[in-house]
């Protein structure tokens, strides 16, 4: 059975919250707009602050830190193996730098579960809804930075990459490939930040195990879709079937969640 009594519910977000919420987030993209190293461009620095305020502002810290989370182990991971991979061709573009399409690509399923949180919360209806959809904020993350280490390691580490639906030997970075140590890599990245849900109180323990079966559930899928249609289809770009990827985990989690009560 799954047990929401350990879960933190959210209270109704102040004006103050907010207002810290705009001020941080402008204090800290401020900041990652001046290093040398940069992660977001500049139209991506501006729909984060977007982001950071929405999730801050409906979640508070706890929400903001699994995003944080998501946002810098995903952004290292891509520096794995860098030389490797641009050598072959198949590292991530702009040096790895996120743009509004990769922000929104990763993070929109999971802003669209904060603001349904908001409503109910301001509404006080439907709360018993709310965990479910941590439940499914969590779950969104958690498939993509599966889906990004997945990626990322095998890129740079997969002995051996074959396509999901031939089972055939392709070369790294194709479009649907899979190979062990990314599975591997993928699995310990979703448990990763499914562990900072439940430490933050956004999940309940049995969560993290729904979580981590959701994101390989979804970032399977993905690897269907890159292998069959994503090439085909005008208007699947890489950040619609991210955004694909992260609600396939989401409703995913929310449908187990539901069995398992």
């Amino acid at each position: 059975m799954a047990n929401f009594s350990d879960i933190t519910m959210p209270d109704v977000p102040s004006l103050t919250n907010w207002l810290i919420a705009m001020a941080l987030n402008a204090g800290l993209l401020g900041v990652a707009a001046i290093v040398p190293k940069k992660l977001l461009t500049p139209t991506g620095l501006a729909h984060a602050w977007v982001l950071g305020v929405i999730v801050w502002g409906c979640l508070g810290w706890r929400g903001y830190l699994l995003v944080m989370f998501y946002f810098l182990v995903g952004s290292g991971i891509t520096f794995v193996g860098k030389a490797q991979k641009e050598a072959l061709g198949i590292a991530e573009a702009r040096s790895g730098a996120r743009g509004a399409g990769n922000v929104w690509g990763s993070a929109l399923t999971g802003t669209i579960c904060v603001l349904l949180i908001l409503l109910f919360t301001l509404q006080n209806t439907g709360l018993e809804w709310i965990p479910a959809l941590q439940l499914g904020f969590v779950a969104s993350f958690c498939t993509k930075l599966s889906d990004t280490c997945g990626t990322e390691i095998g890129k740079a580490y997969g002995q051996r990459t074959f396509l999901i639906t031939t089972l055939k030997p392709v070369p790294r970075g194709t479009e649907g490939a899979v190979s062990l140590e990314g599975t591997l890599a993928g699995i310990v990245g979703s448990v990763a930040i499914a562990l900072v849900g439940y430490f933050v109180g956004l999940i309940s323990p049995i969560g993290i195990l729904i979580c981590a079966i959701a994101a390989f559930i979804a970032t399977t899928i993905e690897s269907l879709i890159g292998a069959t249609i994503e090439d085909k289809v005008p208007f699947l770009t890489h950040d619609v079937v991210n955004i694909l990827n992260t609600l396939i985990g989401a409703i995913a989690a929310i449908l187990f969640a539901q069995i398992l009560k």
